[in-house]
């Protein structure tokens, strides 16, 4: 495990989270989030994601889910450090008006598994508003079927 607070997203259970983000994505959409075929170890393929140029944010099961997982982007677009944002609730990640419409966009997800092609109003810590295009938002499973949260992926954001 790696206990430099530097990098806290290559800790041993963030290595395993990480593979079942890219499996799952991979398992509802058929394709894959990042290229990951020259890379050999978990740490690599951890590194490449924590750093791609794309959003990839991901929440527990928790009855008011927590964010577990934020990759660079992320963390700069919602303008917190990585101990903010995996202790924070991801419903603050929309604005109080916008909370009806991501629970029913995770419902929706969650009983079909993915959803693409959203777009939709986020806050970041700071009250700067953005908007996010073309999202994907996926179950995280395991190989059993297991639900481990959700996921969410994007690359385009404009500011408000």
């Amino acid at each position: 495990m790696n206990t430099n607070n530097t990098e806290p997203w290559l800790q041993k259970e963030l290595l395993q989270h990480i593979q079942l983000l890219l499996y799952s994505f991979q398992h509802w959409t058929g394709n894959i989030l990042i290229p990951t075929t020259d890379l050999k170890s978990p740490l690599e393929i951890a590194n490449l994601l924590f750093n791609a140029n794309l959003v990839v944010v991901s929440h527990g099961t928790q009855a008011d889910p927590i964010l577990n997982y934020g990759n660079q982007k992320a963390l700069d677009l919602w303008k917190m450090d990585w101990h903010t944002f995996i202790s924070t609730p991801s419903r603050y990640t929309a604005e109080v008006m916008e909370r009806g419409e991501r629970e029913q966009l995770l419902a929706q997800a969650k009983s079909q598994g993915y959803i693409s092609n959203y777009r939709g109003i986020r806050i970041a810590s700071t009250g700067d508003r953005f908007y996010i295009d073309q999202a994907i938002i996926w179950n995280v499973v395991d190989q059993e079927g297991e639900l481990w949260g959700q996921a969410a992926t994007f690359q385009d954001w404009e500011a408000i």
